[in-house]
């Protein structure tokens, strides 16, 4: 049975996709599964950052190796040419911690490189990583991934839907993302709510973030199609190899 792995950093990414699919919560993971005839998909997000991601990834390839690995899940634009609310298929990572570049396994994506940060990037840090990576878009796990899929020799995929536009003055973040990669929504809250200026921004960032997380389902879905049609021809053309 072929397996699936899709890797996010919280539920409201993975939500479009995984409706209807068994939940089930395990270790601080949150994983979502569905069978069919010949495949099983796995969903796990664990939280923000290379750490959570590579949580994630552990439970969800317990009990099996994947055939495939996908990061899909929101990020930030690093130029005004990748709008909020729409989806990008990413043809390479960089870790910006290392300098790592690890190349996507999707052809025909173009040169959309993903710089993955340690920290939610403000309008400052974007004009930084598009000047330095030439990067389009930044995220915060893909390439935990994307070493891990190397390492094990999956066929690596990542597809971003842009929440936030790079040069969208937002409230930081970083303040409300504990040790555990959690986002503390209470507290951000409680922050915004004292904070009417912010507010305009942060409805547009909602409404961009939903958008994005209903493409990327439909992108998601896509991709496994071009998957399952090109294995098919394979094995039907053992010479094509």
């Amino acid at each position: 049975m072929k397996k699936i792995v899709i890797i996010a950093a919280m539920p409201g990414e993975l939500k479009p996709l995984v409706e209807g699919w068994k939940h089930e919560p395990r270790n601080g993971v949150n994983l979502w599964r569905k069978h069919s005839e010949n495949s099983e998909w796995v969903a796990a997000c664990a939280g923000a950052g290379q750490d959570c991601a590579r949580r994630a990834f552990a439970e969800a390839v317990r009990g099996g190796a994947p055939s495939m690995v996908l990061s899909i899940g929101w990020a930030g634009a690093l130029s005004a040419e990748f709008e909020p609310g729409n989806v990008y298929r990413v043809s390479g990572v960089i870790d910006v911690r290392t300098g790592e570049r690890f190349e996507c396994a999707t052809t025909g994506a173009g040169e959309v490189w993903l710089a993955t940060a340690p920290r939610v990037a403000d309008e400052a840090e974007k004009q930084r990583l598009r000047a330095t990576y030439s990067a389009a878009l930044v995220d915060m796990e893909a390439a935990a991934i994307a070493r891990l899929a190397r390492m094990r020799g999956i066929p690596f995929h990542s597809l971003k839907g842009v929440s936030d536009g790079y040069k969208d003055h937002l409230p930081d973040f970083n303040r409300f993302i504990d040790k555990k990669g959690r986002f503390q929504l209470a507290r951000f809250v409680g922050y915004t709510l004292l904070r009417p200026a912010s507010w305009p921004a942060l409805i547009r960032m909602g409404e961009n973030s939903k958008k994005a997380a209903q493409q990327l389902a439909e992108h998601v879905q896509e991709l496994l199609q071009e998957s399952a049609k090109a294995a098919s021809k394979t094995r039907k053309n053992p010479k094509a190899q």
